[in-house]
């Protein structure tokens, strides 16, 4: 390699640097070896120091041996100084070994450094310069630089290096690799270096360098190929997409799960699921096929890179508690003194529930003008404000459980149907829970509630609404004049507003129509005073005592449909049959002198009496309570009086399922069961309640049964299943569900039918229902309402 230079006064400089860092180098490595040798000498001498005083303790040792004698030593203390006198001679010779004063020599041959260490230059002069000046004694005088370069060029060329040490005459040269190799490794062992080297590695420049590095360098993210969807999972998606549809149609919802279960169990054969994150496990390894299906679309979606925000009538704005504690609004159809069951379960349910700290509650109920009040409440007992009736509700209430709950009783307008003999609200109803409140939702009859709703979609206002299916609406419509065709166009409008307006349903029994997102669970619990009875009914029994002094009874309203048709045609079939059976029917109603001409006409032996409450002490005496009716979801009556420890009579029908695990429940399928069961109740004793049968008639039982059904505890919590069976779509990685936007849909062509006064008016709604009137704004302190209520924004 030829490396041109033009002019003397650039390179010599450069050049004389150069050997001038050389030079340097190796004195600082000569410096350096001198001293690790002089540390080696005096470790050296240090070991034969400790060998010189090792000798002598031995020394001793074999001396104080020797001399050690003991007459009743063992056979083992003599085999141990035989051992020790036959390692004295090894010892020995050992001990002149290492005494030599050539061992320190022998040892440091190898180690021990040259006097002087010289390089000879003449061996550079003739491989380096072509042109230079000879000289004798090889030494090259770096000063002379016009002598030292001859020539404009500089030709590298083979060279070696001489090694002198004491003798002149003893020269051995090496290559430079070679002779610098076991040096560096002795180098390398030094600490002096890797204290060097770990104080580069340690230097702040150096990691500010290397953060600097990362930050400008970013690593590709890691491709996850996912697999495209298939056929199959395409017709699964589309399956499970067109359940609403389907539900409106009445297809059942079980046969569309087969097509997505059959469908998805193809693609899970071919080729399992990568999941949406590291750690977790297949997506086909879960049972629930819809979150299978969810996540295979998302994981797809996500691959894309498409993000989801909101569908088209969704609105997600929700409103945050400003404590932290939730609100629950619980919205019923009835109130006390109307004693029916949506007015009072739902004040049982709002009690119960506010003894947790975890959630205030309000109970939203219907206040009605006084005129409505004169004919819905009994007694003719009506209410001059809403304070007024607050406070009778709360004392009712107290007098029954036992504690003073601590909830919320706030009022929305509301008129009473003659025809339908129920209350219908009257204007938007969510408007009456805040903003800062509409955190969970309960509608009791959820249907009845949003038959003519007019307002903000509930799931909008509500991060989570809870729908609970009080009636049989179906069963009491196909006993009206064309109650097949009414019963139809019923059915699919409440499909209709429950699809459109709650997250949950929950049916009371397998009595009530097959509503969409709904699920089955008594959810409702007995008075504790009922409990309280039969507690005495089975100390009494105990002591000896009779606890039943009369026969059967009937209580319910007076209405044809609460069961009095089946009664008078099962009594009346078998007159002869019960000749000397007689009944007690409590109870008022629209009914009551039709019914009672009718009982009269087929001289019946029914003895008729004014309604009055279960619990009065008129009524504990008896002993069979008989209760034919079919058209009831959930009968209250039943569960008190299987409460106070008596026999019930009731028919073998899905509304009550919940029944038939007490033993005092006997249910019959024909006439001729019925008049069976009614001569075995009458000829027995009911046996008494156990612990376990007394708790699951309790509202502490139906309570947490609904906490758990509605999962109202997961909301409560803020938890969010880790389960990965129980894992959700990621909503940023999701596409608008087809069931969400149809719900989105359904409920604002709900409301734009809902905001025609003709259309109400031919769908049965009451007039001057769309808002509320003046009365109602005087009585509730309410503003009049606005002409135009641009819920939605559009």
């Amino acid at each position: 390699m030829n490396i041109g230079t033009d002019t003397r006064s650039s390179t010599s400089p450069a050049t004389g640097k150069a050997f001038s860092f050389i030079t340097k180098g190796w004195r600082e490595v000569k410096d350096s070896a001198d001293a690790d040798f002089e540390l080696m000498r005096a470790r050296a001498k240090s070991f034969k120091n400790l060998a010189i005083s090792f000798d002598r303790e031995l020394e001793n040792f074999f001396n104080s041996a020797s001399s050690f004698s003991v007459p009743a030593i063992g056979s083992t203390s003599a085999t141990d100084i035989n051992f020790v006198k036959r390692l004295q001679p090894k010892l020995s010779e050992f001990r002149r070994a290492y005494s030599s004063p050539d061992f320190s020599e022998k040892v440091l041959e190898k180690w021990r450094p040259r006097s002087r260490i010289r390089i000879n230059l003449s061996a550079i002069r003739t491989g380096i310069v072509s042109e230079v000046e000879e000289h004798k004694d090889g030494i090259i005088d770096f000063n002379s630089r016009d002598r030292f370069w001859g020539g404009s060029k500089v030709r590298l060329k083979n060279f070696r290096w001489e090694w002198r040490g004491d003798n002149e005459g003893n020269q051995e040269e090496w290559q430079p690799i070679r002779a610098l190799k076991p040096r560096l490794r002795e180098f390398e062992r030094k600490s002096s270096s890797s204290e060097i080297l770990s104080n580069i590695k340690n230097n702040e420049f150096v990691e500010k360098v290397k953060s600097s590095l990362r930050a400008i360098y970013k690593e590709p993210q890691e491709s996850k190929e996912v697999p495209p969807l298939d056929a199959s999972e395409l017709l699964a998606y589309l399956v499970k997409q067109s359940g609403p549809f389907l539900d409106q149609l009445g297809f059942q919802r079980d046969m569309c799960d087969k097509i997505e279960e059959a469908l998805c169990s193809k693609r899970k054969n071919l080729l399992p699921l990568r999941s949406m994150s590291s750690g977790e496990t297949s997506v086909f390894g879960n049972d629930n096929i819809n979150d299978e299906l969810d996540l295979r679309i998302a994981s797809v979606l996500q691959s894309t890179g498409h993000c989801y925000d909101g569908s088209l009538w969704t609105d997600f704005v929700k409103h945050d508690s400003a404590d932290r504690r939730r609100h629950v609004a619980i919205v019923t159809t009835a109130s006390l003194p109307w004693m029916t069951g949506t007015a009072v379960n739902p004040l049982f349910r709002a009690a119960y529930l506010s003894k947790s700290a975890k959630q205030k509650i309000t109970l939203l109920v219907p206040w009605l003008c006084k005129s409505d009040q004169e004919l819905v409440y009994p007694n003719n007992l009506t209410f001059s404000s809403p304070e007024e009736q607050e406070t009778y509700i709360r004392n009712w209430l107290e007098e029954r459980v036992g504690f003073k709950a601590n909830f919320k009783i706030s009022f929305y307008p509301g008129k009473f149907s003659k025809e339908r003999r129920s209350i219908i609200p009257t204007g938007d109803t969510s408007q009456f829970v805040s903003s800062k409140e509409a955190d969970i939702a309960i509608l009791e009859e959820p249907e009845h509630l949003n038959w003519y709703h007019h307002g903000r979609r509930w799931t909008d206002k509500f991060n989570h609404v809870v729908g609970i299916v009080h009636t049989n609406y179906l069963e009491y419509i196909k006993r009206e004049k064309n109650g097949a065709l009414q019963a139809f166009f019923v059915k699919h409008i409440n499909n209709w507003v429950t699809r459109a307006y709650c997250h949950k349903v929950l049916r009371l029994s397998a009595a009530t129509q097959d509503l969409p997102k709904s699920i089955i669970c008594n959810v409702h619990g007995v008075n504790p005073k009922f409990l309280s009875v039969g507690e005495k009914v089975a100390a009494e029994r105990q002591l000896g005592q009779k606890t039943f002094s009369k026969g059967a009874y009937f209580l319910g309203k007076m209405v044809w449909a609460k069961g009095y048709r089946e009664l008078i045609d099962l009594l009346a079939k078998h007159k002869n049959d019960l000749d000397d059976f007689k009944l007690d029917v409590f109870g008022n109603g629209e009914d009551a002198h039709e019914v009672q001409s009718v009982a009269k006409k087929l001289d019946l032996n029914l003895n008729f009496m004014k309604g009055r409450d279960h619990a009065d002490d008129s009524l504990h005496g008896y002993k069979v309570f008989i209760n034919p009716s079919v058209s009831d979801v959930l009968c209250t009556a039943t569960a008190e009086a299987l409460a106070m420890g008596k026999f019930v009579v009731c028919a073998d029908h899905p509304s009550n399922e919940f029944f038939r695990s007490f033993p005092n429940c006997l249910t019959y399928k024909t006439s001729e069961d019925f008049v069976a069961r009614v001569k075995e109740a009458l000829a027995n004793e009911p046996q008494p309640l156990s612990p376990e049968q007394r708790y699951n008639l309790s509202w502490e039982a139906a309570t947490q049964r609904f906490m758990e059904y509605s999962e109202l505890d997961r909301v409560l919590n803020n938890t969010r299943g880790t389960n990965p069976s129980s894992r959700k779509m990621i909503k940023s990685f999701s596409i608008p569900r087809l069931s969400e936007v149809v719900d989105g849909g359904l409920a604002f062509a709900h409301y734009c039918l809902t905001g025609n006064e003709i259309l109400r008016l031919a769908t049965g709604a009451m007039p001057g229902t769309r808002d509320y009137d003046k009365q109602h704004c005087k009585d509730l302190h309410l503003l009049p309402p606005q002409v135009e209520n641009p819920i939605y924004g559009w």
